[in-house]
């Protein structure tokens, strides 16, 4: 498989390596590129692939709660430039199509493009093209997601991240629950986890996770029986990084976000259990369409 210089850049950027090194990996693995990132992980080069290409897309990540209902919705919407994002009536169309989701819960973006939009006898595609024609933009609805029960949002930076944590709790009426959930809100924005707790990791991750840890500790020089004491030390600190309940909590690093919610629960005299959660980052591996605008000016004067 033949690579490019756009896949040595783009290798780059996944894993902050060094152009020569993303160039040794490709040419190793014949141009795999996720091949590529595990020797460079084997080398110790790479700390950690990271999940998601450079964010590209304009957009907004917008939240919506039903308080009545108990019905929380984060839905991605992407738009062609940052102006039009910020645009009041690009807003009101995602409000729509959040409450649109909260109300009939479709299952897929298809479903809700098919969907009477909230309040209006239009649907939501006849509304999406209609909105495209005034604004002058192509739109998409790129990806939502809905939960039941007791639930957080938070929006970080204007809609370049938002967040949805759920809950299971007797404790939803008291303030102190309230800031606790905004703090666990702010923990998955900050920290970006990729699962929940231990159990949500897949056994096939952490079988080539401790491949590649082996790996690596077989090349720091340490003998078998040593590197294998070491790779299990290492996966305890991969749980720290990707499960939300195994990370320090980042009000205060002596706690685990585990121990931090059991010591609210505890002070409030009741119990608290996070069940799930959801981080969308506005245009999260979507490429952006590259101008050059010295180009696009003398295309103007010709």
């Amino acid at each position: 498989m033949a690579f490019t210089a756009k896949d040595v850049q783009t290798l780059r950027e996944r894993t902050g390596c060094g152009m020569m090194d993303c160039k040794k990996a490709l040419t190793e693995t014949d141009g795999d590129m996720e091949k590529a990132i595990e020797v460079l992980r084997e080398k110790g080069l790479a700390a950690a692939a990271k999940k998601a290409g450079r964010i590209a897309a304009e957009g907004v990540v917008y939240a919506y709660v039903d308080e009545a209902k108990k019905i929380g919705v984060v839905i991605e919407v992407n738009s062609e430039t940052d102006f039009v994002a910020k645009n009041d009536s690009f807003i009101a169309f995602v409000d729509t199509c959040a409450k649109t989701i909260a109300e009939q819960n479709p299952a897929t973006v298809e479903a809700l493009l098919d969907c009477k939009a909230a309040g209006s006898n239009e649907t939501v595609a006849d509304m999406l093209r209609e909105k495209i024609l005034t604004i002058g933009e192509n739109m998409k609805i790129r990806r939502f997601a809905r939960y039941e029960g007791e639930v957080v949002t938070y929006i970080h930076g204007g809609g370049r991240i938002g967040v949805m944590v759920g809950f299971e709790t007797d404790l939803a009426d008291k303030a102190e629950f309230k800031d606790y959930a905004k703090d666990i809100a702010m923990q998955v924005a900050a920290s970006a986890p990729t699962y929940l707790d231990k159990a949500s990791v897949p056994s096939e991750t952490i079988e080539k996770e401790k491949e590649i840890l082996t790996v690596q500790a077989i090349n720091e020089g340490k003998p078998a029986n040593i590197a294998e004491k070491m790779v299990m030390g290492r996966i305890g600190k991969y749980y720290k990084e990707v499960c939300l309940l195994e990370q320090p909590f980042i009000k205060d690093g002596d706690l685990s976000v585990t121990q931090y919610t059991e010591k609210v629960a505890k002070e409030l005299g009741g119990s608290i259990k996070v069940t799930g959660f959801v981080r969308y980052e506005k245009g999260e591996g979507l490429e952006k369409k590259e101008d050059n605008f010295a180009d696009e000016v003398a295309s103007m004067i010709k």
